[in-house]
């Protein structure tokens, strides 16, 4: 999981290269709901299928290192931020009616 969201960074790097914001956010968003899922799995938790798994990190920041969990709100609220922009970059802003590729 944690390779997968590695190259998912590595293509939303490459879609902030070309100038293609909202599928760089959504790609980045992608990475980080892998990566955060990845730790879950380290310390024997099934993540839950939701894109936001702050509050599972939460949950359990307890069953995580020390020099890990002291990171679990900034990682949280990331995750929390990413979800909510995810929207935007794929459906753009429905009530302006502005387009993804415009935001």
């Amino acid at each position: 999981m944690l390779a997968r969201a590695k190259a998912i960074l590595e293509e939303a790097i490459n879609m902030r290269t070309k100038g293609l914001w909202n599928l760089a956010v959504r790609r980045s968003q992608e990475a980080v709901e892998l990566a955060l899922k990845s730790a879950l799995v380290w310390v024997g938790i099934q993540p839950p299928r939701v894109h936001d798994v702050g509050p599972a990190l939460r949950e359990n920041a307890g069953m995580f290192p020390k020099e890990f969990a002291q990171y679990i709100p900034k990682l949280a609220s990331i995750s929390r931020t990413l979800r909510a922009e995810r929207e935007l970059s794929m459906y753009g802003d429905e009530e302006s009616g502005v387009q993804p590729e415009a935001l």
